[in-house]
């Protein structure tokens, strides 16, 4: 109860300074939203304070954030470019990818990682086998390896050291 308790305070004190304001509509709305960060989210942080400490996973995480950067402007210039001439070929379809994560903190980082870069979009996760099944614009394989590779090949490898 106590960390639904904080992070109630720390998502209203965060909501107060992105909005600079303290009219009446403003502090109900941060008061809702805090409310409802705090129950949704809870769960996430109950591991051992152990974790949280190790500064290592902080560095790979702000690593990560610049690879997800740099393979979304990637993405969306390819994007682009196939928007621009239409007469190249694309292949969507569904492919089945492996992944070795395992908590559901590191599968939703991957799964919404995959669906906010432009071409990819997680379809399906299959935690209990190790899948996620991507939507994928131009389908370059349908081997489960190569397709792992090419689409999460470079997310995954940090986010184990993240979420491991």
């Amino acid at each position: 109860m106590r960390l639904r308790i904080l992070l109630f305070v720390l998502a209203f004190f965060i909501w107060l300074l992105l909005t600079w304001s303290l009219d009446p509509q403003h502090i109900a709305a941060g008061f809702i939203i805090g409310l409802l960060v705090s129950f949704l989210t809870a769960d996430i942080f109950d591991k051992p304070p152990q974790v949280f400490k190790n500064l290592k996973r902080y560095v790979w995480f702000l690593y990560y954030v610049m690879v997800f950067i740099w393979e979304c402007i990637k993405a969306n210039i390819d994007g682009a470019y196939r928007t621009v001439h239409p007469d190249l070929p694309i292949n969507p379809g569904i492919v089945k990818v492996k992944t070795t994560l395992k908590s559901d903190a590191g599968l939703t980082f991957l799964a919404n990682s995959l669906s906010l870069k432009p071409g990819t979009m997680t379809v399906d996760v299959d935690k209990e086998k190790g899948f996620l099944y991507i939507h994928w614009a131009d389908v370059k394989t349908q081997d489960i390896d190569k397709a792992t590779e090419l689409i999460t090949g470079k997310f995954e490898r940090i986010l184990k050291r993240i979420f491991a």
